[in-house]
């Protein structure tokens, strides 16, 4: 327990007391610790081939052609060579619409997230559903179920709400013939139910899986590709990695969700896409293959599943 000076004392603390020094020292940690959270990671070496499978630019300060060029040309200099930036919302949906038509390296996703789920109306309905006939669209998404934030959130879709949306999304992804971008947050067996009971599209990606053995052997089963963003490599993540373990090469992919999900060891800090080859690395290890081998299923599993063109 830390000392405090006596009663009457002046509040200040003599150099030669040890707890004045501890109190300082323990300041200044804390301030280089919120320091650090603000500093990108330094980057990784690079780890050519590979595709940012999930990104957010516009919340990685990707607005404007020149700011989404900048991140970009430094996902390109450590070997990320494409990337598929997310919507979240309808303004969201705008921004990955933007982007992708700014920089030939950028491809959308546009959907409403689960928690967003509430303002699908016809008007939205009809501007997804323009949206992604666009070639520069290559996935429906992100969508599905989040049992985190309701209750949590006043403005977070209800559950109902959450799995209507899901399966007009499932609908619309299988209308238009471009692969469904799934969000599952704690919600496993009535996410694989409703897309069991819907049929889920050709193509389906499960993003920043999060679920156990049982839940990613099912996946692998039905056919799914599995996301792996930095979480798989944070320190408590036994149960991630070794589902990590047992997806076979041609159904895994890696993603930052940036600016989320920071890879160890700089987890908490800014994310970005140039962040990418740490998480590909920690794959590498979980599967004991080599890093460039790695890079190569992965970079060539994205480019099957978006129908990307090689670079």
């Amino acid at each position: 327990m830390s000392q405090t000076p006596a009663t009457g004392d002046t509040g200040t603390v003599s150099d030669g007391n040890p707890a004045g020094r501890e109190s300082a020292e323990t300041e200044s940690n804390k301030a280089a610790r919120k320091r650090r959270r603000r500093e990108p990671p330094p980057d990784p070496a690079p780890l050519p081939g590979l595709v940012d499978a999930h990104t957010h630019l516009a919340a990685c300060g990707g607005r404007d052609p020149d700011a989404v060029r900048a991140i970009l040309d430094h996902a390109e200099s450590v070997g990320v060579q494409q990337v598929v930036t997310v919507a979240d919302d309808m303004v969201d949906a705008r921004w990955a619409m933007d982007a992708a038509q700014w920089d030939h390296r950028a491809y959308a996703a546009v959907a409403l997230h689960p928690t967003h789920a509430a303002e699908l109306d016809d008007d939205a309905k009809a501007e997804l559903e323009q949206m992604v006939a666009d070639p520069r669209v290559v996935a429906v998404g992100e969508t599905g179920l989040d049992y985190y934030w309701p209750g949590k959130s006043e403005s977070c879709a209800t559950p109902a709400e959450q799995a209507e949306a899901f399966g007009w999304h499932i609908d619309l992804a299988k209308r238009i013939g471009k692969p469904l971008m799934i969000h599952n947050r704690e919600a496993d067996r009535d996410l694989l139910d409703i897309l069991a009971s819907e049929g889920a599209p050709e193509s389906v990606i499960m993003h920043c899986f999060s679920g156990d053995l049982n839940v990613a052997r099912e996946c692998v089963d039905r056919g799914f590709m599995l996301s792996f963003a930095g979480t798989v490599s944070f320190a408590n993540a036994e149960e991630l990695r070794a589902a990590a373990e047992i997806v076979p090469d041609d159904q895994i992919l890696v993603e930052t969700d940036a600016p989320f999900l920071t890879p160890h060891p700089y987890r908490g800090q800014p994310n970005q896409s140039y962040c990418l080859p740490y998480t590909a690395r920690a794959l590498a290890r979980v599967r004991g293959v080599d890093d460039a081998a790695m890079a190569g299923i992965l970079g060539a599993n994205a480019r099957r599943v978006y129908g990307l063109p090689l670079q």
